[in-house]
């Protein structure tokens, strides 16, 4: 049939994921970065969406399109709410003591880091400031891989969470002091892995004791993803959390 439904122009679009949230029957997910209209029988063609998209990269058109169905859109969102809560009760029982077996370079691990005196620069008399020694890491465990650490760890208990965009180290200088201390941080590249990460830090979120969440990206677009995947995965695990997200320039400068 022949009907009034969105269409999302890829090039305007900058990966934000502000439609995705706005589509209440899922129409709209996230794909390498960008938006895409996943399934025709889910869209109503209200365009709740479309107030939402900063770069107006959604738009109406008249095509050939499978006629809405509301009783699939319903039950997409039933059998989301089960999943949800299978993963919410799960998170209830405790967990086995993992044991390791694969590439070293996987084993979890956590690590202790200390701040030394020599750490902080210091003042001499006539008021100028010494040079402060190397930082120490504070890289609070290992791996840090999105896709190789555990979803249940002792690391995560009573955690503030850091997921934080692969080149945001290097593009930032000071990340370790300003982001990594004193939180557990998860890095990944959605579009190096090619992966939608949502599934597994929603699986973090529900099954641990985050106390807040804070994701640092890029400016560039692909890095879209990283920040979508970590909202669903909060709206997912159903869990009131604080959380922030941060925008590094490619010049290395914080511009929200």
């Amino acid at each position: 049939m022949i009907r009034r439904i969105i269409h999302i122009d890829e090039e305007k679009c900058n990966g934000c994921g502000a439609c995705a949230d706005a589509c209440h029957e899922s129409a709209i997910g996230m794909v390498d970065g960008k938006a895409k209209l996943l399934r025709d029988d889910y869209c109503d063609g209200l365009g709740d969406c479309l107030p939402t998209c900063p770069t107006g990269a959604i738009t109406f058109v008249e095509r050939e399109a499978a006629a809405y169905d509301e009783a699939a859109v319903l039950a997409n969102q039933k059998a989301k709410q089960e999943k949800a809560t299978v993963q919410a009760n799960t998170q209830s029982a405790p967990a086995a003591k993992p044991v390791f077996s694969g590439c070293p370079g996987s084993r979890m691990r956590t690590l202790h880091t200390e701040v030394s005196a020599s750490e902080t620069s210091t003042e001499t008399d006539n008021g100028t400031s010494t040079p402060a020694a190397p930082l120490t890491s504070q890289l609070g465990q290992w791996p840090c891989q999105i896709k190789l650490v555990p979803t249940h760890a002792p690391y995560f208990d009573g955690a503030k969470l850091l997921i934080a965009a692969d080149c945001t180290a290097y593009a930032y200088a000071n990340v370790h002091q300003e982001f990594m201390k004193g939180k557990i941080t998860i890095i990944g590249c959605p579009k190096l892995d090619d992966v939608d990460y949502s599934e597994k830090l929603t699986q973090i979120i529900s099954n641990n004791n985050i106390q807040s969440v804070t994701i640092v990206r890029m400016e560039v677009p692909c890095c879209g993803g990283l920040e979508y995947a970590a909202r669903t995965a909060l709206q997912n695990s159903g869990k009131f959390i604080p959380w922030q997200v941060v925008t590094i320039s490619i010049d290395g400068k914080i511009i929200e």
